[in-house]
């Protein structure tokens, strides 16, 4: 398969003036921070005491993290979450206890409404899979002839580009948006497929491994068959996989990607565009990317620490990393901690127990004891250095992060799959807004800027 690189030509250009301009624009865009309380601004719609702003109502996802006391006060809990009113404890678990996968059936439940029946659910599977082969030549046109370097930019340009293949694509119809919304489910697994195969070879000067995604096989299973090498994968690793899909479905409304999904479809725009945009959302690193933070922060403990089974090691290491002093700098330790979750993360729970089986199949029973350690001393350790005892909790990126380790998935594929589960999230947000939304949102932003007498060019 002949295969295109293309990149602009460089043209000849004033860095020395951009750098300049640039230096001057981040002087004079700066906004005095008394201004924001001055005017009751929600910096990052968000309330003074961390808490998101309520900007609009859902039916779709409830994500509890602590209660409030008669102040208002925050008051730590264990975390619930919520799809479509169901616990998503008793969901996962039903799915485990009959051995089976569970993010189609959380995808039918999160776009229709309902749990469906063992009819219904037959039904669905069979949409989802006439969905799962990309229209023909999309893979060769608009993926292998123009990788990228970065997989969520891919996977938003080639979503952008299925508009092209849709013979109805700005028809906003309920029944039509679903319709698109399968689809896209379908696809997903491909996009992400072959998106990583075409970098690999064009960046990475690796062999491409391309194979065709199997009907009849579940999401987690396509998945797995279409990134590795030889296409096989056990069944503890597809069931561990789903789980991440599952847990990582959805988050209420005012999770960033989710409410660009509810902004972008209140302007009447189509499936495309929007779920486009709410890739590009989750690609930011402060909202996608702290799964493939905590892979990144696990390589640099194991490259820095020798023993990874001794206590004393891994404090000297975390005490540097909340110093600044190792991994990126940051001063955070990844995966413990959350907006919004106090005494503990239930998709973490969830996740933990099926992600030490694993750990113990494939051999890595240190790593996931690592894992239980820094979720463990994180807190205790933030504690003894601030003075201040703080409840904070491991999250789900902790151990999706050492499930991807596990599964040699690569890191770079880690927030393309945060999508993939998501997205089913995102369609019914989308379907959401279309029904109950019907009004364009449009915030107020108040100006600050003195105003004044223009100046001919010539008295500049």
């Amino acid at each position: 398969m002949g295969l295109i690189r293309r990149k602009l030509k460089s043209k000849p250009r004033r860095i020395d003036f951009i750098t300049k301009m640039a230096d001057k624009l981040e002087n004079s865009d700066e906004i005095d921070s008394q201004l924001y309380p001055k005017y009751n601004v929600k910096r990052g719609l968000r309330n003074a005491n961390g808490t998101g702003v309520v900007v609009g109502l859902t039916k779709i996802g409830e994500v509890h993290g602590y209660d409030t006391d008669e102040d208002h006060k925050k008051v730590p809990c264990h975390g619930e979450l919520y799809y479509r009113g169901y616990n998503i404890k008793d969901l996962v678990n039903n799915f485990r206890k009959e051995d089976r996968f569970g993010f189609e059936e959380t995808t039918f439940l999160l776009n229709f409404g309902d749990l469906p029946t063992k009819q219904q659910l037959d039904e669905f599977n069979k949409l989802i899979s006439e969905n799962r082969e990309l229209p023909p030549g999309f893979a060769r046109d608009m993926i292998m002839m123009a990788p990228s370097s970065n997989l969520m930019n891919k996977i938003a340009r080639s979503v952008l580009a299925l508009y092209s293949y849709d013979e109805n694509p700005d028809d906003t119809s309920i029944p039509n948006v679903l319709k698109q919304s399968i689809s896209l489910i379908g696809y997903f697994p491909a996009l992400i497929a072959y998106a990583y195969q075409a970098k690999q070879t064009f960046f990475n000067n690796a062999s491409m491994h391309l194979h065709y995604p199997i009907p009849e096989l579940s999401t987690a299973e396509n998945i797995l068959r279409m990134l590795r090498p030889t296409g096989e994968f056990t069944d503890l690793e597809a069931k561990v996989l789903d789980l991440c899909l599952v847990l990582q479905c959805e988050h209420g409304g005012g999770n960033n990607s989710s409410f660009t999904t509810h902004l972008i479809s209140s302007s009447g725009t189509d499936t495309y565009a929007a779920i486009s945009a709410a890739v590009g959302s989750l690609k930011g690193p402060k909202h996608g990317g702290a799964n493939i933070a905590v892979i990144n922060m696990l390589n640099d403990l194991k490259a820095n620490v020798k023993d990874i089974t001794n206590h004393k090691q891994v404090d000297d290491y975390l005490t540097k990393v909340l110093n600044g002093q190792a991994n990126d700098g940051t001063g955070l330790v990844y995966g413990v901690g959350h907006a919004i979750y106090t005494l503990s993360d239930p998709r973490a729970v969830l996740l933990k127990d099926m992600a030490k089986k694993l750990c113990v199949d494939s051999g890595a029973e240190d790593d996931y004891e690592l894992c239980a350690y820094i979720e463990e001393r994180t807190p205790q350790l933030i504690a003894s250095m601030t003075g201040v005892e703080k409840p904070m909790c491991g999250n789900v990126d902790l151990y999706s992060g050492i499930v991807y380790r596990c599964l040699d998935i690569p890191s770079d594929v880690a927030t393309p799959l945060f999508a993939t589960a998501r997205l089913s999230g995102w369609t019914a947000h989308r379907i959401e807004e279309l029904i109950a939304g019907k009004k364009l949102m449009r915030p107020a932003y108040i100006n600050v800027q003195d105003h004044r007498e223009f100046v001919p060019i010539d008295k500049r």
